[in-house]
């Protein structure tokens, strides 16, 4: 008898295909608890869970005692409460690889988009402002041989410093929990201490993931380091950063612009001060949306939980000390 699963997100009709060869699947909207009581049965009997975004911990495990393996269409997994996964040795399946280059395409994005205030003087041209030659209320700064400092040497942050290095002639600054040979050869980054990082950086570009160690990282004291001129990037997780402190900062031109993927709340408020001050371009946390990503990911999150239920365990495991 195959293996029962609970498919959490809706998938490329080939993938879905693809699981139904392996398991017998129950497709649900969500995780929330009328629906969890409403596949009661299904929950109860699953030994794996596919999909992304929605919370799961210890009241939906506790709802499903035949897990074995839970695999997430992303690269971050927040969502998961690894300690009560660990607690119950279920497996943490992830897409750490697929998303590298599309990721490090939309942080330079917002590097180039903040510095040359590109949807800023877009949205002035569409409002009929362009009535003669610009002036230096139109203007923006450089991006080239500027000083760009990331903090977070992972796959991405080796992708952004190929791209800054290569293409924009920057020179690498890196903050991350080890030295990266890798990185200091090929780019000539040079690793300092964080707040070196902030004092020295023309842009600081944020690609750690979240964790109780990297909460609120970035306060208004670390702001408070930055240059004026700088250009701040976030495109790891929204709560690295305590964004009211992000905001004083911004109003109060003590750094100069900010480029952000991520946020504390998502969807951002609509009443957020963020999407008042001209000197932010908001995206909503569009780093690997691209058709091509996407469905890679979703592709990955699939033979991850294949492998998980089969018993090899060689890669994408957050947790793999818990394989049996």
């Amino acid at each position: 008898m195959k293996p029962s699963i609970i498919l959490y997100k809706a998938l490329p009709e080939d993938l879905a295909h693809r699981l139904t060869e392996h398991f017998t699947v129950t497709q649900v909207p969500n995780l929330q608890p009328e629906t969890v009581e409403q596949y009661a049965d299904a929950f109860a009997n699953a030994e794996g869970l596919l999909g992304s975004t929605e919370q799961v911990g210890s009241e939906l495990l506790a709802k499903m005692p035949k897990l074995r393996a839970a695999s997430t269409i992303s690269v971050g997994y927040d969502a998961f409460d690894v300690d009560a996964l660990n607690a119950k040795k279920i497996l943490l399946m992830h897409t750490p690889t697929v998303l590298t280059e599309t990721v490090a395409d939309t942080i330079m994005a917002l590097v180039l988009s903040s510095a040359r205030r590109v949807v800023e003087v877009a949205e002035r041209v569409k409002k009929g402002e362009w009535t003669k030659g610009i002036g230096p209320d139109w203007f923006g700064v450089d991006v080239h041989h500027k000083t760009l400092g990331i903090i977070g040497m992972g796959r991405i942050g080796l992708a952004v410093a190929q791209r800054a290095h290569f293409g924009f002639g920057m020179p690498i600054l890196y903050n991350a929990r080890r030295q990266h040979e890798e990185a200091e050869t090929r780019f000539q980054a040079r690793y300092c201490d964080l707040d070196s990082l902030l004092k020295e950086s023309d842009f600081v570009v944020l690609v750690l993931p979240y964790s109780e160690q990297t909460h609120h990282l970035i306060n208004a004291e670390k702001f408070a380091i930055m240059k004026s001129s700088a250009i701040f990037i976030n495109a790891g997780r929204g709560a690295v950063v305590d964004e009211n402190a992000m905001i004083d900062a911004l109003k109060n031109g003590e750094i100069h612009a900010a480029g952000l993927d991520v946020f504390e709340q998502e969807p951002l408020s609509v009443d957020s001060p963020l999407l008042t001050l001209p000197n932010v371009v908001a995206v909503p946390h569009i780093g690997s949306a691209t058709h091509e990503t996407r469905y890679g990911m979703a592709a990955c999150a699939v033979e991850n939980l294949i492998d998980a239920l089969n018993g090899r365990v060689e890669k994408n495991c957050v947790n793999p000390q818990v394989a049996p």
